[in-house]
């Protein structure tokens, strides 16, 4: 069985060199060859121009397709993998059209496992882990009001002026900037148009403790169902959001501003525009010079009669060293882990997320321990 792994760029490395230093057969496909041999080439020869007909030439059943390229990619590939009776590997959400997928896969016998990165991928894990601490404690009762929040950020270790730096293309980043998101706030379904006019502030758990601005994305309710909430459960907040530091939303304001009033053809080739010049001026230096920094927490409170009685949050913080960046190996490493759970069918067949399963998540966290510098899940109340 070959592991097909689609994509070299600037977060795919540290995942595809572990698969490939582990003995794994390895295929690597990228859509400029030279630039996957300045990455893996130390390690292996067998690597291609990424091409589907030349995929699907040599893909077998049982083989493993990742995808680390752009998500228009994903369920192309991932069809072609139903068809051939290989599995298929994602960092990315789970789009519409993916999860349309699931009844073929299962019926294929093949898994389609995505989100399984840094976010979402490994805060996925860690709101499994607190769901089921919660669950399995003295403090659970049904009638606790619950209150979850998720919050990750990738950040300059060393603040700059722009109090932000881009690890790959500016161009996503400013692309979800103009998207809306919904989540709960005091119990209410909070929509939001834009992320600026929902910026908070977020007090995180660390040994020294800091305070980042934070803000919902996307939509985080369809997860409280991925995270096994009991739909009977009260719950007063639940939030998947972003992290970014202090000062950010000033900094960023005349982005903001002129974001507001982009629109069609001619607003598309003005953000693309605008992308170029903040990848020119704010993009990383080398890791061991100019260190990228991922910061994630992930908490969940029980309350009753409006006192705490159950909180805790892991807290995670991570930053580029001699290894190379922390957005690199936080969001491979668990693809890779992804991959060798398909391969030992731990993962079950049809379109997943994450998994829940409590041995892999153990597992998977104690491997994201060895990634970041800091990994801890703190106890508020014994804290307090």
């Amino acid at each position: 069985m070959t592991i097909h792994w689609c994509g070299t760029g600037l977060s795919a490395i540290p995942g595809l060199r572990r698969l490939i230093a582990a003995g794994r057969p390895v295929t690597v496909w990228n859509r400029t060859a030279d630039k996957a041999r300045a990455a893996v080439g130390d390690l292996t020869d067998d690597i291609r121009t990424f091409d589907m007909d030349a995929l699907e030439s040599v893909l077998a059943k049982g083989d493993v397709v990742v995808s680390m390229l752009p998500g228009d990619h994903h369920v192309p590939l991932a069809t072609l993998c139903i068809a051939k009776g290989a599995h298929f590997v994602s960092s990315s959400y789970i789009a519409p059209e993916m999860r349309a997928l699931d009844d073929a896969a299962r019926e294929a016998g093949v898994a389609l496992v995505n989100e399984v990165g840094l976010d979402p991928g490994i805060d996925h894990l860690m709101a499994h882990d607190l769901v089921a601490a919660y669950r399995a404690s003295p403090a659970y009762a049904p009638d606790n009001v619950i209150s979850f929040t998720s919050y990750c950020g990738g950040i300059p270790k060393n603040a700059n002026a722009f109090r932000y730096k881009f690890s790959w293309s500016p161009l996503g980043v400013l692309k979800a900037l103009r998207s809306p998101s919904r989540s709960l706030k005091d119990f209410s379904e909070l929509r939001v148009d834009r992320p600026w006019d929902a910026i908070s502030a977020y007090s995180a758990p660390l040994p020294q403790p800091e305070t980042f601005e934070v803000y919902p994305n996307r939509d985080s309710l369809p997860f409280m169902a991925d995270y096994r909430f009991d739909p009977a459960w009260t719950v007063r907040d639940f939030v998947r959001g972003t992290l970014r530091l202090n000062g950010w939303a000033e900094a960023w304001a005349d982005v903001f501003a002129e974001i507001e009033t982009l629109s069609g053809a001619a607003g598309e080739a003005r953000l693309r525009e605008m992308s170029e010049g903040f990848w020119r001026d704010n993009a990383y230096g080398p890791a061991e010079d100019d260190p990228d920094r991922v910061v994630l927490f992930v908490s969940l409170k029980a309350e009753k009669g409006g006192r705490p009685v159950w909180h805790q949050t892991w807290a995670m913080d991570a930053w580029g060293d001699v290894r190379g960046t922390a957005m690199a190996r936080l969001v491979s490493i668990p693809v890779a882990l992804a991959v060798e759970a398909v391969l030992n069918r731990e993962i079950p067949v049809g379109v997943h997320p994450a998994p829940h399963d409590p041995k892999l998540v153990a597992r998977w966290l104690d491997e994201v321990g060895h990634l970041a510098q800091h990994l801890e899940r703190v106890d508020h109340l014994l804290k307090g």
